[in-house]
C-alpha cells in the first residue's frame, strides 16, 4: 500500500459524495474496480491488491435499472482510475441473494428484485474488463480473512447482523457455498420451535429475534416506544423491556452460535453489522452464554469485524485481482 492510498477498513478522513468520486494523488501499481452492490447502495471502490482505496465513490441503489447504474458506477471508477495514471486490471462486484458463483448468475436477490440475472456475462460484455462475481457476505469473509479479524485463519465464521443475519462459512480454508448457493443463511435457522412468525415463511428464526430489524420490533410491539436497535440498547439498565427483549436476542443468538460452533468447529466467530457496535453489551452476555451452551469443550473467540461496512467492496476487489490472475 503506497503513501496516496487508505487501508481498507481505516476511517475515512474526509466526507465522501454521492455524486463525484475522491481520488487521491496518482500513485503506481495496478488497481481493480470494486463495487459492493446493495438494496439501498451501491458502494464503489479503485482499489490497489494490497487493500488501499485510491478513490471511492457510493450512489443510491435505483428502483429501476440497477444493471445500468451497476455499468455506469464502474465506468465512472474506471475513468477516475484512468485520470489519476493507474492501470485498471479487473472488476469485481459482490451481490446478495441466491447466487451461481461458477457462471455469475444471480439466481435470486429479493432486495434487487432479480431473478436468474446473469451478471457476470453482463458485466463481462459491458466492461471489457476481467470480471469477477460474488456473493456479498462471503466476499466480506473473504476479506476478513485477508485484511480484518479473521486474517491468516482457514476456519471462522463471518456473521454480519443488521437488518438481517446471514454467514460466511469458512473451513479448512474453503468457503462453503452449498449445493445451490444458498448456504449461510444463519438468519433462518428455526431456533425457536413454533417462535413468532418469520416474513420468510417459517417460525422461529434466529433474525426474528437477534437482527437490527427484530430487536426494534419485538421492543415496539411489547409496548415501547419506536426506538432503533442502538437506542434501545443504550437503555440498558435503566428500561426493564429494553433488558428483557436484548437479553432474550442474546440468548437466541448464543444458541445459534453454539449450533454452528458444534458443526464447523471455527477457530473464531467473527460479528459485524450494525448491532456489532453494541460493544460490550453484546459481546460479554454472549460470550458467557456460548461457553455455558458448550458443556465440553472451549468456545472460539468471539470479535467485532475489523474491517466494518468495508468488507463487502474489500472482498469484492479480491475477486477482482483474482479474476485478472
Amino acid at each position: 500500500m503506497t503513501a496516496g492510498e487508505r487501508a481498507v477498513g481505516a476511517p475515512v478522513v474526509h466526507a465522501v459524495p454521492t455524486a463525484a468520486p475522491v481520488a487521491t494523488a496518482a500513485t503506481d501499481g495496478p488497481v481493480a474496480l470494486a463495487v459492493d452492490l446493495g438494496g439501498t447502495a451501491m458502494k464503489g471502490a479503485v482499489v490497489s491488491e494490497g487493500g488501499g482505496v485510491v478513490a471511492e465513490l457510493t450512489r443510491p441503489t435505483p428502483a429501476g435499472d440497477i444493471l445500468g447504474a451497476l455499468v455506469a458506477l464502474f465506468g465512472d471508477l474506471h475513468e477516475t482510475a484512468r485520470t489519476s495514471g493507474r492501470d485498471v486490471v479487473g472488476a469485481g462486484v459482490a451481490t446478495p441473494g441466491m447466487l451461481d458463483e461458477q457462471r455469475g448468475i444471480v439466481q435470486y436477490a429479493s432486495n434487487l428484485d432479480w431473478r436468474d440475472v446473469p451478471l457476470l456475462d453482463i458485466l463481462r460484455g459491458e466492461l471489457r474488463l476481467p470480471v469477477a462475481v460474488g456473493h456479498d457476505v462471503r466476499a466480506a469473509g473473504l476479506a476478513e480473512r485477508t485484511f480484518g479479524a479473521a486474517r491468516g485463519s482457514d476456519d471462522f465464521v463471518l456473521v454480519p447482523i443488521g437488518t438481517g443475519v446471514a454467514a460466511a462459512l469458512v473451513t479448512a480454508g474453503g468457503t462453503i457455498t452449498g449445493a445451490t448457493g444458498a448456504a449461510g443463511e444463519f438468519g433462518h435457522i428455526p431456533v425457536i420451535p413454533g417462535g413468532e412468525p418469520c416474513t420468510c415463511g417459517q417460525r422461529g428464526c434466529l433474525e426474528v429475534y437477534m437482527s437490527g430489524a427484530g430487536v426494534a420490533r419485538r421492543y415496539r410491539e411489547a409496548g415501547g416506544e419506536p426506538l432503533s436497535t442502538r437506542r434501545i440498547v443504550a437503555r440498558l439498565g435503566e428500561d426493564p423491556l429494553a433488558d428483557r427483549v436484548w437479553g432474550e436476542a442474546v440468548e437466541v443468538l448464543a444458541h445459534g452460535l453454539t449450533t454452528l460452533t458444534l458443526l464447523l468447529d471455527p477457530r473464531v466467530i467473527v460479528l459485524g453489522g450494525g448491532v456489532s457496535h453494541a460493544g460490550d453489551a453484546l459481546f460479554g452476555p454472549l460470550e458467557r452464554a456460548v461457553s455455558a451452551g458448550l458443556a465440553w469443550r472451549d468456545r472460539p473467540a468471539i470479535v467485532r469485524s475489523g474491517l466494518g461496512g468495508d468488507a463487502g467492496r474489500a472482498g469484492a476487489g479480491l475477486l477482482a485481482f483474482g479474476a485478472a490472475r
